[in-house]
């Protein structure tokens, strides 16, 4: 088990120590249809010019715009059953399987102008067209793609849960962009599949805004995460009961364009692993590696352990990455690990207000098992489950190394916390006594449930002067909280006193500088998500904009985020909120 930083830490104020505890509507114009077979498909897709080969600009019209599902129907056998129906599937990793177009009018509310003209090479003007509208919204499939629905299975909450897969999301194809970087886009929301087991295929509005503004902020906080393109919204009735309790409501749905270098995820590999279909295994591991782990040499036999060894890293790295902004990721299931180390399959997410290691954003979560202190461990519990997958293609001597290579998770995990925290407190390099400093500071953020977020943001606003003389403005309420503690003073001394071994050469201004660029300012709460989707309920998307404006940029102060209360105290009402998987 991992020492588990932000679940239980306390201080032994007698020997001054710090101990850390141990646990754990319209019809497709595409010039295929369902009853195209995979050879035409395959001729239509090599005479078809792909990605960004007719410019190198930013494209004002969609006519010439192209992307394509080839090289996965080329590399994987597909499902054999065409027919849209839910059903158990084995051997393939896809099933072709269209989008299923809103019978009511579809209204475009939000567009990411970065990720379409930077990633996608898309001039913004094209979101005002019908015809992105209705790409974006699954009424029309677009030349060259041809949608997938992928394949996998999961443990979700410590279960196996057997097969799982997309069972409202469409892969329409990959798209080269001028850079030659490559992008899977998916619609999420855009109906049933194969893998929909007792679901309808649609996501919800509320969950469609948290989804849209939180990959953006997440992208704009600088940690790994897929991509949103665009939100749209129609007026088609969706059933959902929220929280599990028999109050079934009509809510609207949505769907979200999202990209991402892939959308391969440890259940991607169980499934297989489990259903002994060890050949296809070995197939997809070998296309991942190929396609997105170049580095690693196709032709060593241990290049499975290199893959391993490689996300086991990336992945400690991820969820050092999520506690370093207070983020709590609320569905650690194994479906919804990416292998690329990315955060994938925004749910019942939530970010910190007030320090609470055992902090729960899922209300679903009633053992409180994804609670955000205990990430971590979710996380190695996870890549262990990976490491079972891939035993089928290791031998007894590789799957020793397996383990071995697993058993450093958690010093690789402890050790980017402790990289990223330093940073958060303006410190150069390490020093022995730094993690006693960060746990101790930790412990009196607990003690006092100050502001995860704005804690650390006022250190790096207040000079230290003023720390040393205890004068903290009113405007640093968050530190203000923090100092009614009894030890504050001594932290802060232990803290002014490292901050002078930094460097000669570090000056409090350049502290402050640095540290702004770490400490966000604006963290999507779940506030003030909630916010804006109730503005949205009633057609008022105008917080959806301010949000998705504020988040572009949250390490700087902004007038319109602070008229609106984005970095003051959060309302008493937040902490009622409660989020659930139902979406």
């Amino acid at each position: 088990m991992l020492p588990r930083y932000l679940v239980k830490i306390w201080v032994f104020w007698g020997t001054a120590g710090v101990a850390l505890s141990q646990g754990q509507g319209k019809e497709s114009t595409a010039p295929y249809g369902p009853e195209c077979s995979l050879f035409d498909w395959r001729q239509y897709h090599s005479n078809t010019k792909l990605g960004y080969s007719e410019s190198n600009l930013t494209k004002s019209s969609m006519d010439l715009w192209r992307f394509t599902s080839q090289k996965l129907i080329e590399a994987f056998p597909l499902d054999p059953i065409r027919e849209n129906y839910i059903r158990r599937v084995k051997g393939c990793i896809f099933s072709s399987v269209a989008p299923a177009p809103f019978k009511s009018a579809v209204k475009l509310v939000a567009v990411s102008k970065e990720v379409l003209e930077d990633l996608l090479d898309l001039d913004v003007s094209v979101a005002e067209t019908e015809e992105f509208i209705q790409f974006v919204s699954g009424g029309r499939v677009r030349p060259g793609s041809v949608p997938l629905a992928h394949r996998y299975g999961g443990h979700q909450f410590g279960v196996w849960s057997g097969q799982l897969g997309d069972g409202r999301a469409h892969l329409l194809g990959e798209y080269v962009n001028r850079h030659g970087a490559r992008w899977e886009l998916q619609l999420k929301g855009s109906g049933k599949t194969p893998y929909s087991r007792h679901g309808d295929g649609r996501a919800v509005l509320r969950s469609s805004v948290r989804e849209f503004l939180c990959s953006e902020a997440m992208h704009y906080l600088g940690i790994p995460t897929t991509r949103a393109v665009s939100l749209a919204v129609s007026g088609d009735n969706v059933m959902r009961d929220e929280f599990y309790n028999g109050n079934v409501k009509n809510e609207k749905g949505a769907v979200v364009l999202r990209v991402a270098k892939s959308w391969f995820r440890i259940g991607s590999l169980e499934i297989l692993a489990h259903s002994g279909e060890t050949e296809l295994l070995r197939k997809l591991v070998d296309f991942i590696i190929k396609e997105h782990f170049p580095f690693i040499n196709m032709t060593n036999q241990d290049r499975y352990l290199d893959f391993f060894s490689r996300v086991v890293t990336d992945t400690s790295h991820l969820i050092a990455n999520w506690m370093s902004v207070g983020f709590a990721h609320g569905v650690c299931n194994t479906d919804n690990f990416s292998l690329l180390s990315i955060t994938i399959d925004y749910g019942p997410f939530g970010f910190m207000d007030s320090y609470d290691p055992n902090f729960v954003p899922n209300a679903s979560d009633d053992e409180a098992l994804y609670e955000i202190g205990n990430q971590a461990n979710i996380g190695r519990y996870n890549l262990d489950k990976l490491r079972l997958a891939l035993n089928l293609l290791l031998d007894p001597k590789q799957q020793l190394v397996a383990q071995q290579i697993l058993k450093g998770y958690p010093d690789l995990y402890q050790t980017k916390f402790q990289e990223l925290f330093g940073a958060k407190l303006g410190l150069f390099g390490h020093e022995s006594g730094d993690d006693y400093l960060i746990a101790y500071l930790l412990k009196l953020m607990e003690d006092t449930r100050a502001d995860f977020t704005m804690l650390f943001r006022h250190l790096s606003e207040i000079t230290h002067k003023q720390l040393e003389l205890n004068n903290i403005p009113e405007e640093f309420w968050a530190l203000q909280q923090l100092g009614r503690h009894e030890f504050f003073s001594h932290w802060v001394n232990l803290y002014l006193s490292r901050l002078k071994r930094n460097s000669d050469k570090d000056s409090d201004k350049a502290r402050r500088f640095r540290m702004k660029s770490t400490n966000p300012r604006y963290v999507l709460r779940n506030w003030m998500a909630e916010s804006a989707i109730k503005k949205s309920e009633r057609d008022d998307f105008s917080e959806v904009h301010l949000l998705q404006k504020t988040l572009r940029h949250p390490f700087h102060k902004q007038r319109e985020a602070e008229e609106a209360g984005y970095s003051s105290r959060p309302p008493l009402w937040a902490r009622e909120l409660r989020v659930s998987c139902s979406s």
